[in-house]
């Protein structure tokens, strides 16, 4: 096997996966979950999904009741939304979660679509979901107090933006998902602006106009 170029079998099934992901990684999907608790001691639940490639979150939704009926109409709007930016996903990966019903998969399936479900207890095979939702809850969610699921929308949508079009990536050689719009003119060396987001939780930093 070492003569056949073949890795150790600890090893194997890793790097494959790598390879996978790099081969695909525009035209892969990753979806995932993360809840959030109200100050009147409720859960919503927030469904949000990112393309590989380009790091960018394609869809977030809140709900205080993640149906399976909910979930249907989740899948649904996440592939009208990726049509219209003319992405064609062709591997919607998620874990195991209950959530992620038949009738989601299904969906996909109907379209021709290849889901991909990840090992049990692996957040590595969903490694950039799982650290976007570290990001928001550190960056912003556990600075704040939610009272309801239409907050919640508001700040999730709002980090969003940020995250898409403001946040560096190191991935992306300190771009962003979304390309910067650039001021007209030469920036002045001082002429930095400020804009506070959520109340100054996030601040985005860009050269002003001359």
């Amino acid at each position: 096997m070492k003569q056949a170029g073949v890795a150790p079998a600890p090893q194997r099934d890793r790097l494959a996966w790598r390879s996978f992901v790099r081969q695909h990684a525009a035209a892969m999907v990753a979806c995932d979950f993360f809840t959030v608790g109200t100050v009147l001691l409720r859960r919503c639940t927030c469904s949000c999904s990112s393309v590989f490639g380009s790091r960018r979150i394609e869809y977030v939704a809140c709900t205080s009741n993640p149906d399976g009926a909910w979930m249907l109409q989740q899948a649904r709007n996440l592939r009208m939304d990726l049509d219209d930016r003319g992405q064609q996903p062709r591997f919607p990966i998620h874990d195991r979660d209950a959530k992620f019903t038949h009738g989601f998969d299904a969906f996909f399936r109907d379209e021709g679509v290849r889901v991909i479900r990840t090992p049990v207890w692996a957040p590595n095979a969903n490694a950039h979901m799982e650290r976007w939702v570290g990001s928001i809850r550190r960056e912003c969610l556990d600075r704040l107090l939610i009272l309801n699921r239409r907050q919640l929308e508001r700040v999730v949508g709002a980090y969003v933006r940020h995250y898409n079009g403001q946040r560096p990536h190191r991935s992306l050689k300190l771009q962003t998902p979304d390309p910067l719009r650039r001021p007209r003119g030469d920036p002045a060396p001082a002429a930095i602006r400020r804009r506070d987001i959520l109340g100054g939780i996030i601040h985005e930093y860009e050269a002003a106009a001359a």
